[in-house]
């Protein structure tokens, strides 16, 4: 790796330049913080509370279960749970064997979840009772191992097996299986990335707990080994919260504050109740928070700092969200690739707001052009990195591995810039970049001034085709509640702020805007919409 202290982001490290990266397996991490801090809370999930001996005691008795039934290291086991402390325990009982854990929304429809199991041959799944159809229906298309069901007596399949059942009469592992860290898989993350296909990352333990230690030493001073309490709101299938909820706050020996779901008011009351100190969260919950009329009632400056993931965070709604709360957002950028943290607004260095900082410790950017050549500053390109937390590849696709790792680079398909100090800016993807008359427009930028209009609640920006222009810019919104927007008005807004061309020619008003379950935006069925409107308009 090219030698990191000539780049100009490395004088913010101090005294994390020498980070070292243990070669621990996740089970072991788990087990030295059981050591460290075996009677503190390690789980409040509605009002339970479950300490880190406890924890562990349902997590050995699991893999000891697991053991018995014939789970053998390497095979592909699916975790189709909801947020519930089941996830955690079938998380870390997998990494005591050895055995890899394939992430699975569980609304996930038969289609979706076909795709994933028969790519990654997993052989037993443990489900949520959300997917309990959808698993039945599966099973006889393809015939799981073993059925592990969560919260549940018995869903009448003969392979099913009870997690209540499987802890309460197994005697617990006695030794965890040998693993290479940097060579054996712990998660496989699906991601559908640049081409909307699924596409599984593999994880080795050393990725996983490289972001961790990244992602540790990212929070200085202002994270405290067995003092934090970790709001986890957000799913943790998902690798954001896989990582900087679950597996940081265990590490950390911190109580993990567990949400089934998000309901805002639910939340709000927790935090009032439980006061946590740190928040990863992703855009939808920081707007649901600053449009709720009462945030001011429930004290959120318990929260010492916040992070977002999965989606660009709007400045405007950094502004509110601070402002409301004296919490501190540290903007931050990820990839399922990345385990998933590469990038950090540190607390030991300058903030500059819209910006997703500068790279965890030990990790390598560079922005090319079209050609390959790396860019200077204020130079819009491709990101690319490599670090300790770059997956190893794609699970049985090399052609896509190929393609995404190389020359030991991660090609991101992200549009980015660098400035002078260092700090990193996301411009938007290279499949969202709108072209018109052959300028480059950037959704986002056109997203953050529609943000700031004060009667909007949600924005999205795509490039839709047109004949004569190639592409027209449209903006999807969505009112407060009970506004009316007047939309010349709007557009008149538009033109004060930004250059002509850049200005939505199209604005549509929406009641909501599509999302997944972690509430990431998903703009191609935006996008998908308006081709199929056009397919209609000319067979018409």
């Amino acid at each position: 790796m090219k030698n990191l202290t000539n780049r100009p982001w490395f004088k913010y490290y101090n005294q994390i330049a020498d980070l070292e990266i243990p070669e621990l397996p996740l089970y072991s991490m788990f087990e030295q913080t059981v050591s460290d801090y075996g009677d503190h809370v390690a789980i409040i999930f509605e009002d339970e509370k479950i300490t880190y001996r406890q924890l562990k005691d349902q997590v050995d008795r699991l893999a000891g279960a697991w053991r018995e039934m014939g789970f053998e290291k390497g095979e592909r086991l699916g975790l189709m749970l909801a947020n519930h402390p089941d996830y955690v325990i079938c998380y870390y009982a997998a990494q005591a064997l050895g055995v890899t854990i394939v992430q699975i929304n569980p609304m996930y429809t038969p289609r979706e979840l076909l795709q994933i199991i028969n790519d990654a041959k997993v052989s037993s799944i443990v489900g949520d009772p959300l997917a309990k159809t959808t698993i039945q229906e599966v099973n006889h298309l393809y015939s799981f191992n073993y059925i592990i069901g969560s919260q549940t007596e018995t869903w009448g399949e003969t392979e099913f097996k009870s997690i209540d059942e499987l802890i309460l009469f197994s005697a617990p592992l006695e030794s965890p299986a040998k693993v290479n860290v940097h060579e054996d898989i712990a998660v496989i993350q699906y991601t559908g990335g640049t081409t909307g296909k699924m596409k599984g990352a593999m994880l080795t333990h050393y990725n996983l707990v490289a972001n961790v230690i990244q992602s540790y030493s990212m929070y200085g001073d202002q994270m405290v080994k067995g003092e934090e309490t970790v709001l986890t709101a957000t799913p943790l299938y998902h690798v954001y919260a896989m990582t900087s909820a679950m597996n940081l706050g265990i590490y950390i020996g911190a109580t993990l504050l567990l949400f089934r779901k998000f309901e805002v008011q639910d939340v709000l009351e927790k935090i009032k109740k439980y006061r946590p100190t740190f928040f990863p969260g992703v855009p939808r919950m920081y707007i649901s928070f600053v449009n709720h009329p009462d945030i001011d009632k429930y004290n959120l400056d318990c929260l010492k700092t916040c992070s977002s993931g999965s989606a660009p965070l709007p400045v405007e709604v950094i502004k509110r969200f601070e402002k409301l709360t004296g919490a501190v957002i540290g903007e931050g950028f990820g990839l399922s690739e990345a385990s998933p943290s590469t990038h950090r607004n540190p607390p030991f260095g300058i903030r500059k707001v819209g910006s997703i900082g500068i790279p965890m410790p030990k990790t390598d950017c560079m922005i090319i052009d079209n050609n390959g050549n790396e860019l200077g500053p204020k130079c819009v390109g491709e990101l690319l990195l490599r670090g300790p937390q770059i997956m190893k590849g794609y699970w049985a696709n090399q052609e896509e591995t190929a393609s995404t790792l190389q020359n030991g680079w991660l090609h991101t398909g992200d549009l980015a810039m660098m400035d002078e100090d260092g700090y990193f800016y996301i411009v938007g993807r290279k499949k969202e970049m709108i072209i018109v008359g052959g300028f480059n427009i950037y959704p986002q930028e056109i997203e953050g001034v529609l943000y700031e209009y004060p009667d909007i609640k949600e924005a999205a920006v795509v490039g839709i085709p047109h004949e004569e222009h190639g592409e027209l810019v449209k903006a999807y919104i969505v009112p407060k509640d009970g506004v009316e927007i007047d939309l010349e008005e709007l557009k008149g807004y538009c033109y004060s702020k930004l250059t002509p061309y850049k200005v939505p020619k199209v604005i549509e008003v929406r009641e909501k805007l599509p999302r997944n379950t972690v509430g990431k935006l998903l703009k191609r069925l935006l996008v998908k919409e308006e081709l199929e409107k056009g397919e209609e308009h000319n067979a018409g």
